[in-house]
């Protein structure tokens, strides 16, 4: 018999965020034709959110080590595309288009191909995070406003889920807190399974949350992407690959991006 999740096609999750902040909260992932993105018309820019915080406060010049990323690298990041141009690209380059269909197609509009995309319990630009599974479902219930309320089914599915059915597996859970940390330790004490997931649920906040300096941070050919692929890698030449890494740029560079995702959630129990 099918679980509540597997019929709805939605997971629990858990995200632990610095300052010993653990919530849960839910996320699927659907056509992105079928959804309508996160109202971020009241958001502060993200610029304004960040200023004035001493965690996440901009460097100076100055305070920049001398790494194998340097300032000019994460400059050259910081000025790619847009978020709808780089999903666009994302989406051309896995395309191949035959003479015939070019052919065929000449003339007309080209429109981007339908892709899955993640949704997650959120509001207004805000990821919505709850300490009890409790709360979670008591949300859930009620009629408060949110994201997630244009899913297909989520009435009925509001009306069968239990706290007792949230239940996350090791695979749903995401430690961000213990990132930065990580990776101060140098590629040696580097742990895989723990930057992986980390950089999947950072993209995954990142494309729902509409938080464009993250999506640039982590876009494919960025150094936080080249060190997610250094990690996959295995044998002698990809341990050789990790040491090159630059290991304050890419802690200051992760402390940012939890930075960012902190301050984009709002909790409610």
């Amino acid at each position: 018999m099918a679980t509540i999740w597997e019929e709805f096609e939605l997971s629990p999750i858990e995200v632990a965020l610095p300052g010993n902040k653990v919530g849960f909260t839910l996320r699927g992932y659907r056509m992105e034709s079928e959804l309508t993105p996160t109202d971020i018309s009241e958001r502060e820019d993200e610029d304004d959110v960040f200023s004035g915080r001493d965690a996440r406060a901009p460097l100076d010049d100055e305070e920049l080590p001398e790494f194998e990323w340097t300032k000019e690298a994460l400059d050259e990041v910081a000025a790619a595309p847009a978020e709808d141009q780089l999903a666009e690209e994302a989406v051309e380059s896995k395309e191949s288009t035959s003479s015939e269909e070019s052919a065929a197609d000449e003339g007309e509009e080209k429109k981007p191909a339908d892709q899955e995309v993640p949704i997650f319990l959120s509001h207004k630009g805000k990821l919505l995070l709850f300490k009890t599974a409790e709360g979670l479902a008591s949300f859930v219930k009620s009629k408060a406003p949110h994201d997630m309320k244009q899913l297909k089914d989520w009435s009925k599915f509001a009306s069968k889920l239990k706290a007792s059915d949230i239940e996350v597996s090791e695979d749903e859970s995401y430690e961000l807190d213990l990132v930065v940390e990580n990776l101060r330790g140098g590629p040696d004490a580097w742990e895989p399974p723990l930057l992986l997931s980390a950089g999947e649920i950072a993209r995954d906040l990142a494309y729902a949350l509409q938080l464009k300096k993250v999506i640039i941070s982590l876009a494919p050919g960025s150094p936080l992407d080249d060190l997610d692929e250094a990690l996959r890698a295995t044998g002698f030449f990809a341990r050789r690959r990790l040491k090159k890494i630059g290991t304050e740029q890419a802690s200051i560079s992760w402390r940012s991006i939890i930075g960012k995702i902190s301050a984009s959630v709002d909790w409610r129990d």
